[in-house]
């Protein structure tokens, strides 16, 4: 082994394995075994000695972010890979969202994650390769809103033509809002304008920005309101391009018109915006029209009508004229009208007595009708009809009971002559075993010394069987 190795096996406190001698050749450290987690601890800290901070490019991948915030992936080029963390305090510095396959530069230090002996880095910083960050951010969160139609050409509102009142929301300090009030007061000296100061730069700007175009939006006298600021870095317009502000003008119920720095400052206010200016000078120049300009187009609106009325009463003079000429003489046109009035009036007339006539008939033939139709008539009928009928139904019923009655009197007299009561009667007698009550036919139904009851024609007898003789 060179001198060259060993050094720096001794620099970083390397722990080689002799499987030949079967024994430890320690370099710097103290001829013990060393448990796992006191070696990952040495390697740890020598990597971190070594490696302080670096600067490292790479393409993500495998990207993760938990819901502890922060963002765990892999840094890869074309042969290897390496581990990296960036924790959720250096993650919200990041104005761009990470994605898989985004080639980035990154900063920040070499370590070891002891817990799996996998050594990684913790980052500090990212920025997007070839791109700067808040580039970055600026595309990525236009693709996101342009697909959600944030931008689309429909959305515009048109600007009012002769706004009453406008609002503006922008800084005290800066030249913007002078700009904006001097070219009003030029264009409409009487014009009415609501300024809600806020700062148009800085952290907590975007949020000012917001609540101020909410502000604004409550108040119902407002027609138009401009959102401006001067020109600046990106960094100084950046606020503008921040998720809640462009959403807050784009939801805004009343028009905007955004007027941000100079007209090579692009932002995505601007997209969202109902109008967007170059400047915060042309946006008053937009809202508000010239006093001067409006009192000349009022007095051209005024000669135009004037001349149209000439024209109109012209030519509906000219109308009457023609009209006139073509008009026959009125009293030949009366002539004839009174000379057709008689006529129709005989028409009149004749008709009227023909229909009084044909009505006059019509009604004699219905009187007619009506005689012999009368109801007295008609019930004069009816009753004849009842009265035979009643006559000849109450014929039927009486021989109907007559001959009911006399076959009834015959089925009585064949029912008392074959009666056992009439048999009785001619000195016949019914005799019966006691107490069980049976017919006794035989006297060999009976014994010595039985009781009997013998109905007679009028009675009966209860009688002692002295002898019971049975005929041959």
């Amino acid at each position: 082994m060179s001198m060259d190795r060993a050094a720096r096996r001794k620099a970083y406190n390397v722990f080689v394995w002799n499987l030949n001698t079967t024994h430890a050749i320690m370099f710097g450290l103290a001829s013990r075994v060393l448990t796992v987690s006191e070696l990952t601890n040495r390697i740890r800290s020598a990597l971190e000695r070594s490696f302080e901070c670096v600067w490292i490019t790479g393409e993500i991948s495998n990207l993760r972010i938990p819901a502890s915030g922060h963002h765990y992936f892999t840094l890869k080029d074309a042969s290897s890979q390496i581990r990296a963390v960036l924790f959720r305090g250096a993650a919200q510095g990041i104005p761009f969202a990470l994605q898989d396959g985004l080639e980035v530069v990154a900063y920040g230090r070499v370590t070891v994650y002891e817990p799996r002996g996998d050594y990684q880095l913790v980052l500090e910083s990212l920025e997007p390769k070839g791109i700067g960050a808040l580039q970055l951010a600026f595309e990525q969160l236009k693709a996101k809103l342009t697909q959600e139609g944030l931008f689309d050409a429909a959305r515009k509102r048109p600007l009012p033509c002769f706004p009453q009142t406008v609002g503006i929301v922008t800084s005290l300090s800066g030249a913007a809002i002078r700009d904006v009030l001097t070219v009003m007061h030029r264009r409409w000296p009487g014009i009415r304008v609501v300024v809600h100061p806020v700062p148009v730069q800085g952290d907590g700007a975007a949020a000012e920005i917001v609540d101020a175009i909410r502000t604004m939006n409550a108040l119902d006298e407002l027609d138009v309101l401009i959102v401006a600021r001067g020109g600046g870095s990106v960094e100084d317009l950046w606020c503008f391009n921040k998720e809640p502000v462009v959403r807050a003008i784009a939801n805004s119920q009343v028009p905007i018109v955004s007027a941000i720095g100079h007209e090579i400052d692009v932002t995505l206010s601007d997209f969202a915006a109902d109008y967007r200016a170059p400047t915060p000078s042309a946006a008053a120049e937009v809202v508000v029209p010239r006093a001067d300009e409006f009192r000349r187009r009022v007095s051209d609106y005024r000669d135009r009508m004037v001349q149209a009325v000439r024209l109109t009463v012209q030519r509906m003079r000219e109308q009457v004229w023609h009209s006139q000429r073509m008009l026959p003489d009125p009293l030949v046109w009366l002539g004839h009208f009174g000379q057709r009035i008689d006529e129709l009036d005989l028409r009149l007339r004749r008709a009227i007595r023909d229909e009084h006539g044909m009505k006059h008939r019509q009604c004699r033939e219905w009187q007619t009708r009506l005689y012999l139709a009368r109801p007295y008539s008609q019930l004069h009928r009816a009753r004849t009809v009842v009265h035979d009928r009643h006559h000849r139904l109450r014929e039927i019923m009486v021989a109907r009971l007559a001959g009911a009655r006399s076959r009834t009197d015959v089925g009585l007299a064949r029912l008392q002559t074959a009666s056992p009561l009439a048999m009785l009667r001619r000195g016949y007698s019914r005799v019966e075993t006691l107490p069980d009550h049976r017919l006794v036919r035989k006297a060999a139904e009976v014994n010595v010394g039985d009781l009997v009851q013998a109905y007679l024609g009028q009675g009966h007898l209860i009688c002692a069987v002295r002898e019971a003789v049975s005929d041959a």
